[in-house]
């Protein structure tokens, strides 16, 4: 990767005789490279530890693209339940920006790093994007639950593997925080989808 060496700013001189200039770094030097763990004393194999970073970033990053969806739609949403979804839609994307914190920060646990560019979580990501206009409200549910579907496939699975593999705590992570969330997101949003009269006749 390239470096670069940003330019000194000018400086202002004191009474003391010392410059008052801020001390740019290099860029483009990495102290870890991302995919990589580094050595932590938690009782668990590096394999065991590098197996898991890589299972949560993946879930990471598709959680990063859920958060920006779910306020895309907060944003974009109309229609006679304009006021419902647009709080609703918020208020999930809230939720999900607490389970990006967990997530990463068991990523940095396990030694690892995490995905912390939404560039770089669009690279992995496997959430289907959207169209960058606005889409009608059945659509913009429907595009919400095939996100979460395809997120808690990966929670599923995330869950199995660390069983296996005795990271409890990634596996209680998964299973008592994430998949659990999703479920009632999922629940919440399927409601809406469900084919009844506004008002009663």
């Amino acid at each position: 990767m390239a470096t670069t060496t940003r330019p000194r700013s000018a400086t202002t001189a004191h009474g003391n005789g010392k410059a008052a200039a801020p001390h740019y770094a290099e860029l483009g030097t990495e102290v870890q490279r991302f995919g990589t763990v580094h050595e932590l004393p938690i009782d668990l194999d590096k394999a065991v530890r590098a197996e898991s970073c890589e299972l949560l970033n993946e879930i990471l990053a598709d959680s990063t693209i859920l958060y920006a969806l779910y306020k895309k739609h907060h944003w974009n949403v109309a229609g006679p339940t304009f006021y419902q979804l647009h709080l609703l839609f918020d208020k999930h994307a809230g939720e999900q920006l607490e389970l990006i914190d967990e997530l990463a920060e068991r990523v940095q646990m396990l030694g690892g790093l995490s995905v912390g560019d939404p560039r770089h979580a669009a690279e992995l990501t496997t959430v289907e994007r959207p169209p960058d206009g606005a889409e009608d409200v059945p659509a913009m549910l429907t595009r919400l639950l095939e996100a979460h579907r395809t997120i808690i496939e990966k929670v599923r699975t995330g869950i199995e593997t660390t069983e296996e593999s005795k990271d409890w705590g990634t596996n209680d992570l998964l299973m008592g925080d994430v998949l659990r969330r999703h479920e009632m997101q999922v629940w919440f949003l399927s409601e809406h989808l469900v084919e009844l009269p506004l008002t009663a006749e």
